[in-house]
C-alpha cells in the first residue's frame, strides 16, 4: 500500500474511549524496556517492582526514568532516599520479574518473594538483583507529576535518575562491545501480559545518514 491508497482506519479520541477489547495505547508503543526498579525506604525496607513505562533519556549525564501510574512504594522510597537501582529483566528471569509485580504490604521484600539475591550497591544504599546481568545504580534527579494538555494533574509520576554506576556481566561484552541480544532481554508488548524477547535473529543494522 502506498500513500495514495486510503487505509481503513480505526479512529478514536481517548477521552471518549477506544472502542476495542483492550486499550491499544501501550501495545502500539511497543516494545518498551522494563523498568525493574529496586529501592529502599529510610527505615531499611527494600522494594523491587517492574514498570512498563521506562526508558533512557540522556547520554551526558546518563539519565533513565520510569513512570508510575500511581504513588507507589518505589516512588515514595526514591523520594525519601534519592537513590534507586535499575535491573535488566531477561528471559531467564521473566517469572521472577513477574512475581515482583504482586501487590503486597510495604514491609514485604519482593526479593524474597521471587527468590532473588540482593547485592549491596557500590555507590547507593540500594541492592541490585544479583541474578540480573546488568544493573544501573542511580541518584534521583527529578520526580515529576504528569499532567494533561488542559493542565490537570494525572495520577502518575515520572521518576528520573542519573546513572552513577554500571554493572555488566563480562560474558555480554565481545571485543569491547556490549551485545544486546546475548542477555535475552524481555520487553513489554501491551495488554496485561504480552512480552517480546530480543533475539539476535530479530535484529538488523542500518547505517545512519550522518
Amino acid at each position: 500500500m502506498d500513500a495514495s491508497s486510503p487505509r481503513d482506519l480505526h479512529y478514536y479520541e481517548p477521552k471518549n474511549g477506544h472502542g476495542l477489547k483492550h486499550d491499544p495505547f501501550n501495545a502500539i508503543i511497543a516494545p518498551r524496556p522494563i523498568g525493574w526498579i529496586s529501592s529502599r525506604d529510610t527505615k531499611g525496607n527494600v522494594n523491587l517492582a517492574p514498570y512498563s513505562f521506562f526508558n533512557g533519556f540522556c547520554y551526558t549525564p546518563p539519565i533513565i526514568g520510569f513512570s508510575s501510574t500511581s504513588w507507589k512504594d518505589s516512588v515514595a522510597n526514591i523520594q525519601e532516599t534519592g537513590e534507586f537501582v535499575w535491573n535488566l529483566a531477561t528471559k531467564d528471569l521473566a517469572r521472577q520479574m513477574n512475581a515482583t509485580a504482586a501487590h503486597v504490604a510495604h514491609e514485604v521484600n519482593e526479593f524474597s518473594i521471587a527468590g532473588l539475591t540482593a547485592v549491596p550497591g557500590k555507590l547507593v544504599n540500594v541492592p541490585r538483583v544479583a541474578e540480573s546481568p546488568v544493573s544501573f545504580e542511580c541518584k534521583l534527579t527529578q520526580v515529576v507529576q504528569l499532567q494533561g494538555a488542559d493542565g490537570r494533574k494525572a495520577n502518575a509520576w515520572l521518576t528520573l535518575g542519573e546513572v552513577v554506576a554500571v554493572h555488566i556481566d563480562k560474558a555480554l561484552i565481545r571485543d569491547g562491545v556490549y551485545q544486546t541480544a546475548l542477555a535475552r532481554p524481555i520487553v513489554r508488548a501491551g495488554r496485561k501480559g504480552d512480552y517480546f524477547e530480543i533475539r539476535q535473529d530479530a535484529m538488523f543494522e542500518m547505517t545512519r545518514p550522518d
